[in-house]
C-alpha cells in the first residue's frame, strides 16, 4: 500500500507534462503577396477563416509582401483570402494546418488578373484555353461547361424575345399608319400575337405586357360589338400583369381608366384614374381630364365638370381643361325667376377667359369668345387671324 501511494505524485506530474506539451504544439501559415505588376505588395489583408469550427484571424503583408500568422491551431482547415482596399482579390479554400512546416500560401495578383481576362475571353467565345482547362478539376470543368450551355440557351432565348417584342412594336407602327380599317385590324392583331409570344418567352418583362395591353386597346378601338369588348378586357388583363410586376406604374392606371371609361364602367375608371393621379402628380391633370372626357361620353356632364376643374387645378396652364370646364358650366345656365335674366355658375366666365388667356388663337377661341359675349361679358379678343386655329391644328 505504501508503494502505491508514493507512485501517485509521479503519475500526476506525468499527466501535467503531457498536457503542457500538447498546448505548446501550434501551427504557422505564411506566404507572399505580389501585386498586378508582379511586385511585392505591402498592406494586403490576409483573412483566415476556420471552416471545421469557429475561428477568424487577420494579418497584413509587410513591405516585402510577406505575411505570417503563428499560434494557429494545428490540424485545422481554413479558407484564406487576400483583400486589397476592401476588395477580395483572390482566395484559397481548404488549407490544412499541421504542426511543423506548412506549404506557403501565396497570392499572385498578376496571375489572377491574367486568369480573369482569359476567363472573360472564354466566356465571350464559349471556349476554354488549354491553360484554363489544365487548372480546372473535372468537377470545375463540368460546372463551367454547364454554365456556358445555360448562357448560350439564355442568349438564344433573349434573341427570340427581342425579335418577338420588336416585331410587335413594328406591327403597332404599321397599324397606326394604315388608312384601311381591315388592314389596321390585321396589323394590330399581328402586334398582339407577337407580344403574346414574347410574354410566353419571358413573363417577367413589364414592357412586354404593357405592349400587349396597348395592342389590345388599339385593336378594340378598331373593332365593334363583342370583339371590341373582348379586346378591351384582354388589354385590362395585360395591364394587370404589368402592375403585378410594378404596382406603381401610373401610366398603366391611366390607360386602364381610359378603357374602363370607354366601356362605361365609371366606378372602375374613377378608381384607376385617381390611382394614376396619386402615384404621379405630374400625370394628375391628364388623368382627371380623361375622367372628365369619359363622363361626358357616358352622359354625366355634371360629374365631368368636377373632373375638368380638378385637371385645371392640377395644371393651371392646361387650356383645354379650362375650356371644357367653362363650356360645361355654360350648359347649366338658367333664367333667374326674380330678374328674368339668364344666369350662369360663377366660374363660367373666369374659366373661359382663362382659356383665351392661355390660347388666344386656340381651336376653341371663337367658341369661348361667343359664349362670353352671350353672357354679356366684355371680351378683349386677341384672335389676330381667323384661320389661326386651323393652323394650330
Amino acid at each position: 500500500m505504501f508503494a502505491q501511494l508514493r507512485r501517485l505524485p509521479l503519475l500526476g506530474g506525468f499527466v501535467l507534462l503531457v498536457a503542457g506539451t500538447a498546448w505548446a504544439q501550434t501551427a504557422t501559415l505564411q506566404g507572399d503577396v505580389k501585386d498586378q505588376n508582379g511586385q511585392p505588395l505591402k498592406g494586403a489583408v490576409i483573412v483566415l477563416d476556420r471552416t471545421d469550427m469557429k475561428g477568424h484571424y487577420t494579418v497584413k503583408s509587410d513591405k516585402k509582401g510577406h505575411w505570417l500568422y503563428t499560434g494557429l491551431p494545428g490540424a485545422a482547415t481554413f479558407n484564406i483570402s487576400c483583400t486589397v482596399d476592401g476588395k477580395v482579390m483572390d482566395k484559397v479554400s481548404g488549407v490544412k494546418s499541421s504542426y511543423g512546416d506548412n506549404p506557403p500560401v501565396d497570392f499572385d495578383l498578376q496571375k489572377v488578373a491574367k486568369q480573369q481576362a482569359a476567363t472573360a475571353q472564354a466566356n465571350a467565345g464559349g471556349q476554354l484555353t488549354q491553360e484554363q482547362e489544365h487548372g480546372m478539376s473535372k468537377e470545375q470543368k463540368e460546372q463551367y461547361e454547364a454554365q456556358m450551355k445555360q448562357r448560350a440557351e439564355q442568349m438564344k432565348k433573349n434573341k427570340a424575345l427581342n425579335d418577338a417584342y420588336n416585331a410587335g412594336k413594328d406591327a403597332m407602327t404599321k397599324a397606326q399608319a394604315d388608312t384601311d380599317k381591315a388592314a389596321k385590324v390585321t396589323d394590330y392583331q399581328a402586334a398582339v400575337d407577337n407580344f403574346k409570344k414574347a410574354g410566353d418567352l419571358d413573363p417577367k418583362q413589364e414592357a412586354v405586357w404593357a405592349g400587349l395591353g396597348d395592342a389590345y386597346y388599339a385593336l378594340g378601338q378598331a373593332q365593334t360589338g363583342d370583339e371590341r369588348t373582348k379586346s378591351f378586357d384582354a388589354a385590362i388583363e395585360a395591364y394587370q400583369k404589368v402592375l403585378a410586376i410594378n404596382p406603381n406604374e401610373a401610366a398603366i392606371y391611366n390607360q386602364m381608366g381610359n378603357i374602363y371609361g370607354a366601356e362605361k364602367k365609371m366606378p372602375e375608371a374613377t378608381e384607376a384614374l385617381n390611382k394614376a393621379a396619386q402615384l404621379d402628380p405630374a400625370m394628375a391633370s391628364k388623368a382627371y381630364f380623361n375622367m372628365g372626357a369619359n363622363l361626358v361620353n357616358g352622359g354625366q356632364p355634371d360629374k365631368a365638370a368636377d373632373f375638368f376643374k380638378k385637371a385645371a387645378d392640377a395644371d393651371p396652364n392646361y387650356a383645354e381643361a379650362w375650356y371644357q370646364y367653362g363650356s360645361l358650366l355654360m350648359m347649366k345656365g338658367a333664367v333667374n325667376p326674380k330678374t328674368g335674366q339668364q344666369a350662369y355658375p360663377p366660374d363660367t366666365g373666369p374659366a373661359l377667359k382663362k382659356y383665351l388667356e392661355l390660347q388666344p388663337n386656340g381651336k376653341h377661341a371663337q367658341e369661348a369668345t361667343s359664349m362670353l359675349q352671350a353672357m354679356g361679358e366684355t371680351v378683349q379678343t386677341k384672335i389676330t387671324n381667323p384661320d389661326a386655329k386651323k393652323k394650330k391644328q
